[in-house]
């Protein structure tokens, strides 16, 4: 059996007039996430971890942040979409593990929800996927409420393949 680990990060500014939204959930918040499409660290470091496991590049390579077709797009959907090279390439997703830095807002109330969405999105279990929020201690820009921060590791099997 062939295993492969790869990481994610993602980080984007907080700014008004945007809103937040976090592993596919919207978050009740004054603020929200700065980007192309919907912003959502948590999903984009999934993204990155699942595509840097299987070796196929990043989020960027195949949704380019200057595409139209993707402004204000769902991550979900891109989430969907990396769901499925995943499978065309004969990966199958082991676990996730997700970090959210984030001081305020409090985000404990909507973990669940994000498990759902995001196993929904790749059609995994939820017990495939850990999302933990911390606070950066008022330290640096996630402390400041600057901005968020997600970083994000997974596994991904080959059954099928020698190591």
């Amino acid at each position: 059996m062939n295993i492969r680990i790869g990481t994610g990060y993602d980080v984007h500014k907080l700014e008004k007039g945007r809103k937040l939204v976090l592993g596919g959930v919207e978050v009740p918040f004054d603020r929200g996430l700065l980007g192309w499409s919907d912003a959502d660290v948590a999903v984009h470091a999934i993204i990155d971890a699942l595509l840097g496991a299987a070796t196929l590049g990043d989020v960027g390579t195949y949704f380019p942040s200057d595409d139209p077709q993707y402004k204000d797009i769902s991550s979900l959907i891109l989430l969907e979409k990396t769901g499925d090279l995943l499978k065309e390439n004969q990966w199958q997703i082991g676990n996730i593990d997700v970090t959210i830095i984030a001081q305020e807002p409090k985000l404990a109330p909507f973990i669940n929800t994000m498990r759902e969405k995001t196993a929904e999105a790749l059609s995994i279990n939820e017990d495939q996927i850990g999302i933990k929020a911390k606070t950066a201690d008022k330290l640096g820009f996630e402390g400041k409420s600057e901005g968020i921060v997600a970083h994000a590791v997974a596994l991904l099997r080959k059954p099928n393949e020698d190591p």
